[in-house]
């Protein structure tokens, strides 16, 4: 028997890897002979680098970048396996948890260290680059990160304008005459998941702005100063951003990704899915087994169990799926590929203590090792029959 592990990390407890290794011994515990493959796997937020670093085999990288507020921070991104694609969550650099709450301001904090992210993959021989852009503590439309990587931001003075989406109603020019040019060898794919444009009442200062610390007043100005920011990139670039689906993710940032970048906007669980090859790996498989922390209604939205069941039942391959929680809404899942789940959870127990990894692991084991006892009784009993 072939199977193949494709899970998402547990938040806050597991990540995918560590995951996907729990479901095996709980295999091998039962069904020692079984061919096991491992895919950690991510739909393109936060554990997206881990997950495809483990992958593939590659490493972690750390950097000392500019964060959102303009101090400096530790950052990382990844390299894969093939030496060539970096993989980058502009969280880990522009993130809303890098901001105390007491700071939240979008009018001020930059995405210049995603840019200096990338300068750093550049550095190390990367030109094709993955970019996830959830949990941003930004509303510049990509502004600091086209500004680390040597784009001149102009006023009507000639004059660099200051970090912040506030800032961008200042915008008279866009200069790319000293833009990295190992960036026109390179290729970017963005995993956005959201069809937010960039400006008006569902862009991105409307809809993020509020929780990255915008007051009403504050959102107004934001929203115009990415309306004229969209101005400046036609007449200056040539690209109309302000209408593209998934412009206004992350502040802007996928605007300014396609702007300066000439990026791709994706599904994150599709570039997950490529950059895995996991179509490969699963095709011959007897079966399938994935999961993430929680199934509900949402995870039919793009998330990675309904991602990996898709691929399955291209090649007609049963899908189990394991989670911490399973809601009273996640029956819907059924109808996209996943043939039966199960919750982890055995016993009453903390939130606190479920996600502490030793024990989160122990559950995973546990409930995976039953799952093939029962799939090794059925066996048993056909064949008596």
């Amino acid at each position: 028997m072939k199977i193949v592990i494709a899970p998402d990390s547990f938040k806050g407890s597991l990540t995918a890897l560590e995951v996907a290794e729990s479901i095996e011994k709980g295999i091998k515990n039962v069904c020692k002979d079984a061919e096991i493959v491992k895919v950690p796997m991510a739909d393109g937020g936060e554990g997206t680098v881990k997950s495809l670093v483990d992958a593939t085999k590659g490493e972690i990288v750390t950097e000392c970048v500019t964060g959102p507020l303009g101090q400096k921070i530790e950052a990382f991104y990844g390299i894969l396996g093939d030496r060539k694609t970096a993989v980058i969550e502009m969280a880990a650099a522009s993130g809303l948890p890098l901001v105390p709450v007491n700071k939240r301001n979008p009018m001020l904090t930059t995405t210049y260290g995603t840019g200096e992210l990338i300068k750093a993959a550049l550095d190390k021989g990367c030109r094709k680059f993955i970019i996830g852009i959830g949990g941003s503590a930004t509303n510049d439309g990509g502004a600091g990160m086209a500004q680390a990587l040597g784009v001149r931001l102009l006023d009507k003075e000639g004059k660099e304008i200051s970090f912040g989406g506030g800032e961008l109603i200042n915008l008279h020019k866009i200069d790319v005459t000293n833009m990295d040019k190992r960036l026109k060898e390179s290729t970017f794919i963005v995993a956005c998941d959201v069809d937010n444009p960039l400006c008006g009442p569902n862009g991105a200062s409307y809809i993020y702005g509020p929780q990255k610390g915008a007051t009403k007043e504050m959102v107004v100005r934001l929203d115009n100063s990415l309306k004229h920011f969209a101005q400046i990139v036609k007449k200056d670039l040539d690209k109309k951003v302000e209408n593209i689906k998934g412009a206004g993710a992350a502040g802007g940032l996928g605007a300014g990704l396609v702007a300066f970048l000439d990026a791709t906007l994706s599904p994150g669980i599709d570039i997950v899915i490529e950059a895995t090859k996991l179509k490969e790996k699963i095709k011959d498989a007897d079966l399938v087994i994935t999961g993430e922390g929680k199934i509900d209604s949402q995870t039919i939205n793009g998330k990675t169990p309904i991602g990996v069941a898709k691929i399955a039942k291209k090649f007609h391959i049963p899908v189990i799926a394991i989670a911490g929680c399973i809601s009273d809404d996640a029956e819907i899942n059924h109808e996209y590929g996943i043939d039966t789940m199960f919750s982890i959870i055995n016993y009453p127990i903390t939130v606190d203590e479920a996600l502490k990894k030793e024990k989160a692991s122990f559950f995973i084991k546990r409930k995976i090792e039953e799952i093939f006892r029962l799939i090794k009784l059925r066996i048993n009993i056909e064949r008596k029959g």
